[in-house]
């Protein structure tokens, strides 16, 4: 089995002035949710790359991550 520290968190953020505070990726406006919805929507990751290249994959990584994380019930401490 992998490890399962952590790996990706880091670059989920939370700020007040940001999105109204909703987690998101690297201090930029996008929202976790928004990218969970697009991978909802069956976008690849390589598609979501490709339509949007400020974002990277290890972008989408931690968004999963991050929800992963939410789901389990363990207490997640962002950066702002």
């Amino acid at each position: 089995m992998k490890n399962t520290e952590p790996k990706y968190i880091n670059r989920i953020t939370v700020d007040p002035e940001i999105c109204h505070g909703k987690p998101c990726i690297r201090g930029m406006r996008w929202p976790v949710e928004v990218l969970l919805d697009m991978l909802l929507s069956e976008m690849s990751i390589e598609e979501i790359l490709e339509d949007h290249p400020e974002l990277e994959k290890e972008d989408i990584l931690a968004s999963l991550e991050y929800a992963k994380i939410l789901v389990s019930g363990k207490t997640i401490t962002l950066a702002a």
